[in-house]
């Protein structure tokens, strides 16, 4: 599965309120990793954007061999683990608001560039014009959905993935106070 491509620019979405109000529609706050679910309602209060996909990110390892786990790792060392890519991909609506969160967006690989990227997943853009994905993931393993590491490295990984959620948490905040003082 392609989890990385260079952004793009904005392009005029004609079905931007069709398909944003489907995506409400079938939105279903249960079915968000629990960690992730108040970044994700945030979301999608906003009228500028919604979310198509999300992911916490998950630590699989002998230890904790649930796929879909949301524990932390062990301090200890566990031998190597697979690392299931956390991710938020949002279609934004093309004007002055959407730009601002746009831009926001692009700022959060800051955080660890060689761990976060943004960009424009072609298999969303073709379904949604707009479409921008942030990744947590290894930039060695850029091109995919999850990664065998080492344990001392996904520490650093879990890290980053906490300073990722935590930087959109207040992303959201910022925007939802722009949208009530608008």
């Amino acid at each position: 599965m392609e989890t990385f491509a260079e952004p793009r620019e904005f392009v005029e979405n004609t079905r931007y309120a069709r398909d944003r109000q489907r995506a409400a529609s079938a939105f279903a706050p249960q079915s968000i990793d629990a960690p992730i679910r108040d970044v994700i309602l945030g979301f999608a209060r906003l009228p500028h954007c919604f979310t198509l996909q999300s992911c916490y990110g998950h630590f699989v390892h002998a230890a904790q061999p649930d796929p879909g786990n949301l524990a932390a790792l062990p301090a200890e060392d566990v031998g190597s683990i697979r690392y299931r890519i956390a991710y938020v991909a949002l279609c934004i609506e093309h004007n002055a608001t959407g730009a601002r969160l746009r831009g926001a967006l692009e700022d959060i690989p800051t955080i660890d560039s060689e761990y976060v990227q943004f960009g424009s997943p072609g298999w969303f853009w073709e379904q949604h014009p707009n479409t921008y994905a942030l990744q947590v993931e290894p930039e060695r393993f850029i091109h995919r959905d999850e990664a065998i590491i080492e344990h001392c490295e996904a520490l650093h990984v879990q890290w980053v993935r906490d300073q990722f959620f935590e930087r959109l948490r207040q992303l959201v905040d910022v925007s939802q106070q722009e949208v009530g003082a608008g």
